[in-house]
């Protein structure tokens, strides 16, 4: 079958971590963690998830599990879809895992409430990080909570549909290289197996990482010993490209169905920060003996070809140097400093800065809409930013730790054209700061 490919894209695809994706009927469908409701991103191309208009799927008024709704899933079971999510009062050991059932055959709802998912030997045990095992024909309820191995250790529990739990739990033993935890579950199945993958280590940390099992066709998924353990990450920071915390993540298929990507979150800083957390995306592979090669994590700015089968017509890039593969330019009046001194942390390596108020950096674009990413740090205060000439927006450049290609700036729409964007350094900063330095690395422009 030909490869149909238009364009390219760059991460990140969404600015929250816990990302969940499926390509159906046209669109990606993207879901990450918002906090006290469940978004959704929907977009025809992969290229521009990063400039969708969230669509609100799920708020709930019952206080008990209202607050800290962390990764949704959402899968089609006949004509519904079924949005799994924990949730707890705002206590966190009060997470548990609920589901809600779509109205319609729409990923984006609306939805209602359907069910708590409790197992019989777990009735108030916290829980978090529902993915859905379909093996043999049956579906299961697979979650991270309490069990002897962790406090935050996989489970696997049997449904008798989407909404309803019908057994026991059962505790899952996973490796994983650190103490903390197990969690995040996902499946792939190909050659003969199902094959388990799942986060370890405190997803705070930059060793935050995926490990795997694998489980033979027609063997019980609630029978422990039918795991097998892949030995080492089969994922995991890569700090020469500068990726921290790889982890959390789900699995889905370019829009012709020829190939397999992975989609997850990661960070630009080695620091211990549940913050930067950032949802990429990059294509797997699959190994001569028919395990997964998930590869390794790819720099933030890495140029990926889109999905085969993606429409397009993907972005294009100008660097702080002047350099673009599109036909973008930028303009500096005044002094700026300019070096290689962020290495990983920038695009292509090199950034500007300046503290000089009044100092400017024009960005000279065709599309129709431009993002600014750039670094964050402790030294860094306010910019001024204004399109085509228009009013200011004042944007803090200022961050506690320092991180990389840092999603600044997203224009308004505009129409397909000529334009400009100005970022004036403004010489303030807010008392957190030590400096006023405003820092120019990467524009990323759309191009409908």
């Amino acid at each position: 079958m030909a490869v149909h490919r238009v364009g390219a894209f760059r991460s990140p695809l969404n600015t929250g971590p816990d990302p969940f994706m499926t390509y159906w009927n046209g669109n990606y469908y993207l879901t990450t963690t918002q906090g006290n409701s469940i978004r959704m991103w929907r977009s025809p191309s992969l290229s521009t998830l990063l400039t969708a208009d969230p669509i609100t799927v799920w708020t709930d008024g019952d206080s008990t599990r209202n607050r800290d709704i962390w990764a949704p899933e959402f899968y089609r079971f006949g004509s519904r879809w079924y949005l799994y999510y924990t949730a707890d009062d705002g206590t966190d050991d009060h997470h548990r895992i609920y589901v809600a059932e779509s109205a319609g055959n729409d990923p984006a709802g609306p939805y209602h409430f359907k069910a708590k998912l409790v197992p019989p030997n777990h009735t108030d045990d916290f829980a978090i990080d529902p993915g859905i095992l379909k093996h043999n024909g049956r579906l299961y309820l697979a979650y991270s909570g309490i069990n002897q191995y962790q406090h935050n250790g996989l489970n696997i529990a049997p449904l008798s549909n989407p909404y309803t739990v019908s057994g026991d739990a059962v505790a899952i033993d996973g490796a994983g290289g650190c103490p903390e935890v197990r969690e995040g579950p996902e499946f792939l199945y190909r050659n003969g197996r199902t094959w388990m993958t799942y986060s370890t280590c405190d997803t705070g940390k930059p060793d935050y990482q995926l490990w795997m099992m694998s489980l033979p066709n027609g063997a019980d998924p609630l029978v422990p010993g039918n795991w097998t353990q892949h030995q080492g990450p089969v994922f995991s920071r890569a700090d020469d490209h500068g990726v921290f915390g790889a982890g959390h993540h789900a699995f889905f298929r370019s829009p012709d169905g020829t190939e397999d990507w992975i989609v997850y979150h990661a960070k630009t800083t080695s620091a211990y920060t549940y913050g930067d957390r950032t949802t990429r995306a990059q294509r797997i592979g699959w190994n001569p003996d028919g395990s997964p090669d998930l590869g390794r994590p790819l720099a933030m700015g890495a140029t990926q070809d889109l999905p085969s089968g993606d429409p397009g017509p993907g972005t294009y890039w100008i660097n702080d140097d002047g350099r673009s593969n599109g036909g973008g330019s930028v303009t500096y009046t005044g002094d700026w400093n300019s070096g290689t001194g962020c290495a990983v942390q920038c695009f292509w390596g090199d950034d500007h800065w300046s503290d000089r108020a009044g100092n400017t950096a024009t960005f000279s674009f065709t599309g129709t809409r431009i993002a600014l990413l750039s670094v964050r740090d402790t030294g860094n205060g306010y910019a001024a930013v204004s399109v085509d000439g228009g009013p200011e927006q004042r944007l803090d450049y200022y961050g506690a730790i320092r991180t990389g290609e840092t999603l600044q700036f997203l224009s308004p729409r505009l129409p397909y054209g000529q334009h400009t964007l100005r970022v004036r350094v403004t010489g303030e900063h807010d008392a957190q700061s030590q400096a006023s330095f405003v820092s120019i690395d990467r524009a990323e422009v759309y191009v409908n």
